[in-house]
């Protein structure tokens, strides 16, 4: 039990190391919510990841592992997407899109200048991936 616990405490620090880092490129607050193998999928996980902007905050653009869908939940405030060569789109607390393996998602940002925006973003992706994003150079 103690082991279980002492590897899942790693594997947070090790996750929110890693979405930090992703952090440092934009004005975003990142935070690891979860990371689950999949029992039925061998070499699949899903992990969750908090997304937070403060009014007017962004991330750089960015793409994921090639391996990963991503399914985002936006939980307060609106925020602007736009993936590949998309329309940039507003979407509002309760709405959700997809990231499909190989998405290039060049704008995410708060929709709002005076209001903070959050959105859950939940990746199914190979379990030996350690970096959930690559911020554009």
């Amino acid at each position: 039990m103690l082991r279980k616990m002492i590897s899942a405490a790693a594997l947070a620090i090790v996750l929110a190391a890693g979405t930090q880092a992703h952090a440092a490129g934009g004005d975003a607050k990142v935070s690891a919510v979860f990371d689950q193998k999949l029992p039925n999928v061998p070499g699949k996980s899903m992990r969750g990841v908090l997304v937070e902007y403060a009014p007017g905050g962004s991330s750089p653009g960015h793409t994921h592992p090639a391996s990963a869908f991503i399914y985002a939940t936006v939980l307060e405030g609106a925020i602007t997407s736009k993936v590949n060569d998309g329309p940039e789109k507003v979407y509002k607390a309760g709405e959700s899109f997809p990231e499909f393996p190989g998405d290039h998602h060049a704008v995410s940002k708060n929709a709002s200048k005076t209001k903070p925006a959050r959105l859950l973003a939940v990746f199914v992706l190979n379990t030996d991936e350690k970096e959930l994003t690559t911020d554009d150079k």
